[in-house]
C-alpha cells in the first residue's frame, strides 16, 4: 500500500512539473523573439465548443521575413493558414500541437495568420513583413 502511494505520488509531480517546464519554455520561448515583435492573435470565428479562449496559447513572432509559432498548450490538431491581406493563399499547413511552426516569407507587405482548431475555432492576427 506504501509503495503504490509513494509511486502514485511520484507520478503525480512528475505529471505537474512537466506542465510547469512547458510553460517556462512559453515564457522563455516569448521573451526570446526580441529581434522581432509579437503578432497579436485574437479569436476571430467561434463555433461555440469551447468556453476557453485560447489565444494566449498561440505566440506568433515576426522576424523580417521569417514567421515562428510557439504553442503554449496542446491544442491537437491546428491549421495554420498565411494569406496576404487582399487574400491570396501564401503558405498552409497542419501541425499536432504542442509543436511549433516556422514560416519563410519572401515578400514585403501585410499579411494574415490564421489558425484553426480541431473544435472549429479561428484565431488571426495582422502582421508586416520588412526587410
Amino acid at each position: 500500500m506504501y509503495k503504490l502511494k509513494l509511486k502514485q505520488m511520484i507520478l503525480m509531480f512528475c505529471f505537474v512539473f512537466s506542465g510547469a517546464l512547458c510553460r517556462a519554455s512559453c515564457v522563455t520561448e516569448t521573451q526570446n523573439g526580441k529581434d522581432g515583435h509579437q503578432v497579436s492573435i485574437e479569436l476571430t470565428e467561434s463555433t461555440g465548443a469551447s468556453s476557453s479562449d485560447k489565444s494566449n496559447a498561440i505566440t506568433p513572432f515576426i522576424n523580417r521575413h521569417v514567421l515562428s509559432v510557439v504553442f503554449c498548450e496542446n491544442l491537437g490538431q491546428v491549421f495554420a493558414e498565411i494569406t496576404t491581406i487582399t487574400g491570396t493563399i501564401v503558405d498552409y499547413t497542419s501541425v499536432l500541437t504542442p509543436n511549433g511552426l516556422q514560416f519563410y516569407i519572401p515578400n514585403e507587405g501585410n499579411y494574415i495568420v490564421s489558425f484553426r482548431l480541431s473544435n472549429g475555432d479561428v484565431y488571426s492576427g495582422e502582421f508586416t513583413v520588412t526587410d
